[in-house]
């Protein structure tokens, strides 16, 4: 199958959802970055975990947008957060991404449509 990374709970139960759920869960999340402020805050967050503040500078828009971004993004649960003081950090979930490149992968090759990466 695939490596989930950092075996947190979801990521290890992940694997015991039935087929459609699982679609569904990835599905969500598909859509989750697919908004473009979105992909462009877990691209920022891909490269270190970063503070709303720091977010909201590097991408520019307005903080309640950025509030609803990250709120989807940490319900979908591509990113997680740790308090520090009176700062908020955000920061990829490698894992959840991990799962998703291989989610594609098995439902492609299970498929039988994909050849191999050269």
């Amino acid at each position: 199958m695939f490596a989930c990374g950092g075996g947190g709970y979801f990521c290890r139960n992940m694997r015991l959802l039935p087929g459609a759920a699982k679609t569904k869960t990835f599905a969500d999340r598909f859509s989750a970055i697919g908004a473009e402020s979105r992909l462009r805050i877990m691209q920022c967050l891909i490269v270190s975990p970063r503070t709303v503040g720091e977010i909201q500078e590097e991408i520019g828009i307005p903080w309640s947008t950025l509030s609803h971004h990250l709120e989807k993004l940490r319900h979908e649960e591509l990113v997680t957060t740790h308090r520090e003081g009176s700062f908020l950090w955000y920061r990829a979930n490698m894992a959840v991404l991990s799962e998703m490149v291989g989610f594609l992968r098995a439902d492609c090759q299970s498929a039988g449509d994909c050849q191999p990466a050269q």
